[in-house]
């Protein structure tokens, strides 16, 4: 298993802990079937009010799809299979507060995930950016998912300049993406005393609270998502290049702002 999860029942908190160390909590399909099936087991379990998503180890939370992961795609042009779509609570019709701890490293595909989590907990260390368009792909999912959460020109910024800058989590604070910055391998503490907080208030109103916070997003997200598939295969390289591109990547020489 790839996906752990604990539950207090004291407390009404679960953490859903990522679990790929050796891939930096990468998602490769078996991973995202797991967190499907948690998202949609955690519906059922109403001792469960609140939850932490969080990575495992203070390296990365999560650096988006694993690039060795094959995803059959349908051979048709109007159809276009993203297993990322469906890794998150929201997508899930999961409608408990979810807040996320990170440490380390935040990444692409990531934003899947934080883009359906209620707030962002990280840890001083940590720090996001988007790789997109350094190897010749379109950011158009995660894209959308963080412009409803920080100012747009920070959102370009930080898909445009890829490989090349890392936003630190202070700066994170600042424009909105994370809520707190703890101390360097303290988030998960710090967004489990957040869920306590959360857990103990009456289900009902929480998790109505949670919907209606979504049903603000969620038709400008469906109108952008509409228009992401063309998008996608209108402005990606072909797999062979993009591949050539990650293989030629710098490991050093980013800025962290």
């Amino acid at each position: 298993m790839t996906v752990r999860l604990t539950t207090d029942k004291d407390t009404g908190v679960a953490v859903v802990t990522l679990d790929r160390p050796g891939k930096l909590h990468a998602i490769d399909l078996a991973m995202a079937g797991e967190l499907q099936e948690v998202w949609r087991g955690l519906r059922f379990d109403d001792a469960v009010r609140a939850i932490v998503l969080t990575g495992a180890g203070e390296r990365a939370f999560c650096t988006g799809l694993d690039r060795d992961a094959v995803v059959p795609q349908p051979n048709s042009p109007y159809m276009q299979d993203d297993p990322l779509l469906r890794i998150g609570p929201k997508a899930n019709d999961l409608w408990k507060p979810v807040v996320a701890a990170v440490e380390g490293l935040a990444c692409g595909g990531a934003f899947y995930l934080l883009g359906e989590c209620e707030f962002v907990v990280a840890a001083a260390d940590a720090a996001f950016f988007d790789p997109h368009t350094t190897y010749g792909m379109v950011s158009a999912y995660e894209s959308m998912l963080m412009t409803q959460r920080m100012p747009y020109g920070e959102v370009a910024r930080m898909m445009l300049m890829g490989t090349a800058e890392r936003i630190s989590a202070r700066r994170a604070y600042e424009v909105g993406l994370v809520s707190e910055v703890a101390e360097a391998g303290g988030a998960l503490d710090a967004a489990v005393a957040c869920a306590g907080v959360i857990a103990g208030y009456p289900a009902e109103g929480v998790q109505g609270t949670v919907r209606a916070l979504w049903a603000a997003r969620e038709a400008a997200l469906a109108q952008g998502f509409a228009q992401a598939p063309h998008l996608i295969a209108l402005g990606n390289l072909p797999a062979d290049r993009q591949a050539e591109l990650f293989a030629a990547r710098r490991r050093d020489g980013f800025m962290v702002r």
